[in-house]
């Protein structure tokens, strides 16, 4: 529709518009006599105002009806131009039709100028800026998005005519444009009614099966049975008491509260996550319209977080096959992601800058893999990047809480079970962002757990493991282009430890050179090089935590921990990498009745490089309580220490 749209409403605005002024040749007079220099033009305006007035009223009933934009009539005589213009009007289409002719003739490129209609001159600018953005050349091409992006004084129409013409490349390029106006965007299609009783979970469970479900991922088969198997009526017995009132009692839970259906979605959603990691599995899910159904859960449930986010989540995945970016934007998930980029919610708002910039295919080079997050930028920007920062979170850490500013002190197991809803301001989208805008900010986020209790996918315990999620997070990484530019690491407590294998694997894989060579830096926040008493305290309380894997990795002068401090140390020094760490000085709260220094002094030395101590536990040593504070200005100095070649003034 949007195609053809491109010339109907060109001529419906203009050619037949023409063709009604030839019409009314009776009332209009225009001669043009050249004798002696002179041009003499007899002209009826009040007639043609009579003539071309339109009914305001009938075209507010076609808006209704269609999304065709068109200007009414003004009633303001002031509004209208002298004969001098509108003869001037007619020379310049006399004179364009000569040049257009001679152009033929001689077979010369006709000038763009003179290619638009003549129309108002701003009704001129947007046309021209919707050719441009067209342009097979890439550099006028994204500056007629800039210059159409950054127009706010255009009138509805001329917002939704754009909406209607503009091809799919410009529309994500508006999308990802600061501050944009979301009228530039056509809502999502609609969707066919379905009855308010009809259960959504069971669409759900339906494009569920249809997926493949043989030789799949362990965690994506966890997810995948987990979902199918909580059905309403098995969470609804779950919860016993008033949900249940014996026989089939779904009818009776769903009148009391919609919790469990939300929670089945939940599960459901979790389980296609797992399935939008797998390229084939999403050529599935587009097939059996599950775009459109997301977009339906999308709509019903603005009140859930985790599932607008699980489901942008979803599309960010599925946005890594070019594909299948048609059909993402034939969804209507573009005026969705635009709209969500513009969420207070760092969480919520990088999603959608992930996604998007996964579909953006005219400006990103590189692809963000699930887990890998842009802080800055998040749109479209003509500041050159110079260097990358990477965020590495530790345990029970995420992207986006681990880096927020300082909280209150909690118990740690409680804020595992928290969700991520409560998150404070992230310092490194905004404190760093404005202070290095240079910079491309990204963090990373990967599943870790105290104890097996809390595990979400119970896989084969080397999963789990620092070396498996090194490997894991490199491919991740590079798809992300961490390597092409100069790069400083930012870790907290087992990410330290993580980026240290990283790199040590790095070192000897000639794929991965690129990223060891231009690392220029690493900050390390209680990092337990030689091991954390929080390993040796699960293994003494094995009945009350059942260490996970990821804990007994850390035991106190662990082997394999010695082994690893010892292999990057050798290349460390070699490398001369410029190393920051921090360490904790006060005990953390674990539990209700655990409480202990997680990464002791000694432990957090690394051997090389600064080692500064701070009076803050091991949950916030990543997390300075303000700007002004000495933890983020003494991390913000090394940064632009090591970059000073970079992004030096």
């Amino acid at each position: 529709m949007i195609s053809v749209m491109h010339t109907t409403l060109f001529d419906m605005n203009f050619s037949s518009f023409q063709g009604k002024i030839a019409k009314v040749t009776g009332s209009l007079i225009l001669g043009f006599l050249l004798s002696r220099g002179f041009v003499f033009i007899t002209y009826e305006v009040l007639s043609l105002k009579k003539l071309l007035q339109i009914d305001t009223q009938a075209i507010h009933q076609e808006k209704l009806k269609s999304y065709v934009y068109i200007r009414t009539t003004s009633v303001n005589p002031s509004d209208y131009q002298g004969i001098t213009y509108h003869a001037r009007k007619e020379i310049h289409k006399a004179v364009r039709k000569i040049l257009e002719t001679e152009a033929k003739i001689f077979r010369r490129p006709f000038s763009e100028q003179f290619s638009t209609f003549d129309g108002e001159d701003h009704e001129c600018a947007l046309w021209l800026l919707l050719k441009r953005s067209q342009s097979e050349d890439k550099e006028v091409r994204l500056q007629a998005v800039q210059d159409l992006a950054n127009n706010s004084h255009w009138h509805d129409y001329q917002y939704g005519t754009v909406a209607q013409t503009c091809d799919q490349r410009t529309a994500i390029g508006l999308a990802r444009s600061k501050d944009i106006d979301l009228r530039f965007f056509l809502p999502p299609p609609p969707l066919p009614k379905i009855k308010n009783d009809y259960p959504i979970e069971d669409e759900l469970r339906l494009l569920l099966v249809s997926l493949p479900q043989t030789g799949l991922d362990p965690c994506v088969q966890y997810f995948t049975s987990l979902a199918l198997r909580e059905s309403s009526q098995t969470l609804a017995a779950q919860r016993g008491g008033l949900w249940c009132f014996g026989g089939n009692g779904l009818p009776y839970c769903e009148t009391l509260s919609k919790i469990p259906s939300e929670t089945v979605e939940l599960f459901c959603l979790q389980a296609l996550v797992q399935h939008s990691k797998v390229s084939s599995h999403c050529d599935k899910i587009e097939a059996k319209g599950g775009l459109q159904l997301l977009q339906r859960i999308y709509q019903l449930r603005k009140d859930s977080a985790k599932i607008q986010r699980n489901i942008i989540r979803i599309i960010g995945n599925m946005a890594l096959d070019e594909r299948l970016h048609s059909s993402i934007v034939r969804a209507g998930w573009v005026s969705v992601l635009a709209e969500v980029m513009k969420s207070p919610h760092v969480i919520q708002s990088s999603h959608a800058s992930r996604a998007l910039a996964n579909l953006d295919r005219d400006t990103v080079k590189e692809k963000y893999p699930d887990g890998v997050y842009v802080l800055h930028p998040q749109y479209r920007s003509s500041q050159p990047i110079r260097a990358d920062i990477l965020f590495v979170h530790g345990l029970l850490g995420a992207a986006f809480k681990t880096w927020r500013q300082q909280d209150i002190d909690r118990r740690l197991d409680k804020k595992a079970s928290e969700g991520e809803e409560d998150y404070s301001q992230c310092w490194p989208k905004t404190w760093l962002a404005s202070d290095c805008p240079a910079l491309r900010i990204i963090s990373v986020e990967y599943d870790t757990h105290l104890s097996d209790w809390k595990a979400k996918c119970p896989v084969e315990a080397h999963r789990k493991s620092i070396a498996y999620r090194s490997n894991e997070l490199l491919d991740k990484l590079r798809a992300a282009g961490i390597g092409d530019r100069p790069l400083v690491w930012v870790s907290h407590s087992m990410g330290g430890l993580l980026v240290k294998k990283m790199l040590v694997d790095a070192s000897k894989n000639p794929e991965m050179d690129k990223i060891v060579n231009n690392t220029r830096g690493i900050i390390f926040y209680s990092v337990p090089h030689h091991g954390s008493q929080l390993a040796e305290y699960s293994i003494n309380a094995r009945y009350l935590l059942f260490p996970s894997v990821e804990v007994k990795e850390l035991s106190k002068d662990s082997p394999a921990l010695k082994e690893l401090n010892d292999d990057f140390l050798s290349f460390a020094k070699d490398k001369k990498f410029s190393v920051l760490s921090f360490a904790e000085t006060l005990p953390t709260h674990i539990g209700s009745m655990i409480k202990l220094h997680v990464v002791p002094l000694e432990s957090a030395k690394l051997g090389i490089g600064d080692l500064i101590p701070v009076d803050v536990n091991h949950l916030n040593i990543c997390k300075p309580k303000k700007k002004d504070a000495f933890l983020y200005q003494r991390t913000l100095k090394f940064i632009q220490d090591v970059l000073a070649q970079e992004i030096g003034d």
